[in-house]
């Protein structure tokens, strides 16, 4: 089941920001939340603890149920690369994910509302599933009536982006626009997860 409550409380639980609004109140608060949320030691936590962790911060980071990630960590050991490094790529080019990274959104929830809501297109036609699969070459675009809503602008301004683009995109933020240049690569992934951590989470 996908959490839906406040988004904040999942980055204090995770131990790291996971969006960039969380940034602020991170700094604030950096303890897990509740009631003895400033006496709780990370440190202590079990082994066994430590990985499922590591594996709920790479479910939160990509909006992911767990159903969704059980799927894809399967999908990830039919690959023939090493399974963790594997796991972020297909997460990575999830449609949602890759608006989010070229700076169309502002958060994993907000890309997860854009293209469930119809204003995305892949290579020209609407697509509303935000697990769809991206594979390189395909453009990905804001819809052309959809462009003069707020957050698009907002958008075409790069108030959104990252200060570096990744490797993988080439991104036209003016025309709202960018395509999937190669499958994306762990190395070029800006996300602080242990991803061998989730592999012995989930070979246990």
């Amino acid at each position: 089941m996908r959490y839906t409550g406040p988004k904040v409380r999942l980055s204090r639980r995770a131990g790291m920001p996971l969006t960039r609004k969380a940034v602020r109140y991170f700094e604030r608060r950096p303890y897990p939340p509740g009631q003895h949320g400033r006496t709780t030691s990370r440190r202590t936590a079990g082994d066994y603890s430590l990985r499922r962790l590591e594996k709920q911060k790479l479910r939160w980071y990509y909006d992911v149920s767990e159903k969704q990630m059980r799927r894809y960590w399967d999908l990830a050991l039919r690959r023939p690369g090493r399974s963790g490094a594997e796991l972020v790529a297909i997460l990575e080019s999830r449609l949602a994910s890759l608006v989010l990274r070229a700076g169309l959104a502002p958060s994993i929830y907000a890309a997860r509302q854009y293209v469930t809501h119809g204003h995305i297109t892949v290579d020209g036609r609407k697509v509303d599933i935000p697990s769809y699969l991206v594979k390189p070459g395909q453009t990905i675009a804001v819809r052309q009536k959809s462009r003069a809503m707020q957050p698009f602008v907002a958008a075409a301004e790069g108030l959104y982006a990252d200060e570096v683009t990744a490797p993988y995109l080439n991104v036209d933020l003016k025309d709202l626009t960018f395509t999937l240049l190669t499958r994306p690569e762990r190395q070029q992934i800006p996300l602080l997860v242990d991803e061998q951590l989730v592999v012995e989470h989930y070979s246990r």
